[in-house]
């Protein structure tokens, strides 16, 4: 017998978006939560903040926290995060910025660079897996 909490809950963020590429954001299954990579992209799929890293950067967190606040989590549920960019150096030009993301801890994670992301636009792409405590 499956118990709720063996239950997936699947999570969208931007639907026609998610459903054309054939992923979901997020699915929650008893305590864990694993997000799919968010990119620099508006509600219609669109890249945004070409060429400019930080910003791509924030608008992911900006992305993550909403994810985030639909399972009544923080930055500060997140036990693994890994970044993933076409430009390591630039990435590490504003890696700092992660430190007013995640102020009490750091997750485990995983920079990597990588030849090319979904669209050409994109210079970055953030993934996460999430515990939520009882």
């Amino acid at each position: 017998m499956e118990s709720k909490s063996d239950t997936a809950e699947y999570f969208l963020l931007r639907p026609d978006v998610e459903k054309a590429y054939g992923y979901s954001h997020a699915v929650k299954i008893g305590n864990s939560i694993k997000v799919s990579g968010a990119v620099s992209m508006d509600d219609a799929g669109a890249p945004m903040a070409i060429g400019d890293i930080e910003k791509q950067m924030k608008n992911c967190y900006t992305d993550l926290r909403k994810i985030l606040e639909h399972y009544g989590c923080t930055f500060d549920d997140v036990v693994v995060e890994n970044i993933f960019t076409t430009d390591m150096a630039a990435f590490l030009e504003v890696a700092a910025y992660r430190g007013e993301i995640y102020t009490n801890h750091f997750p485990t994670g995983t920079w990597l660079g990588v030849k090319e992301l979904a669209l050409p636009e994109f210079l970055i792409e953030i993934e996460l897996e999430v515990h939520k405590a009882d």
